[in-house]
């Protein structure tokens, strides 16, 4: 049993390739390629996030959290106003194995796997209260603002389910 309790996910907000300040704030970044690169900071860094050298990612819920970021999303407004840096399908698809293969290795359950909206929503007296990443998953337009998560922790069991 790791001593992990939650995987956050998010979007940069950025441009599809990640830049020295996103590498400091999120363990893991997909690009645009659905390339993986890793942050500054290992998630066992986030064990301990009293010593000021770990990846802050969640306003309120670092401690124990594992942030995975893909890059892009950068203006966006709302579903009809994206901006230039939309998410990629190659990009989704490489964060859902990605988070699999960290839950099975961490033991973490996929209950505890949510955006960075879903974690605002449940703690809104933290700094991640308001947070839009994710609401938004450009493949998949029907999908709501409040049913993003539990579409990606869908996905998540399916690449776990065919390993």
């Amino acid at each position: 049993m790791s001593n992990f309790t939650k995987i956050i996910i998010h979007w940069t907000a950025g441009a599809y390739n990640p830049n020295s300040s996103e590498l400091g704030h999120y363990h893991y970044l997909i690009d645009s390629n659905g390339v993986k690169h890793n942050g500054k900071y290992t998630p066992e860094d986030n064990l301990n996030c009293y010593d000021g050298k770990y990846a802050a990612h969640t306003g309120g819920g670092n401690t124990g959290a594992i942030g995975v970021a893909m890059c892009g999303m950068m203006n966006f407004k709302n579903k009809s106003s994206v901006g230039p840096y939309p998410l990629k399908a190659k990009q989704v698809e490489a964060c859902f194995k990605l988070c699999a293969d960290l839950a099975k290795k961490y033991n973490i359950p996929i209950e505890n796997v949510m955006t960075h909206y879903e974690f605002g929503k449940l703690h809104p007296k933290t700094d991640s209260a308001g947070k839009i990443d994710i609401i938004y998953l450009p493949q998949y337009p029907n999908v709501k603002a409040n049913e993003v998560g539990g579409f990606i922790r869908n996905k998540i069991r399916w690449y776990l389910s065919n390993k």
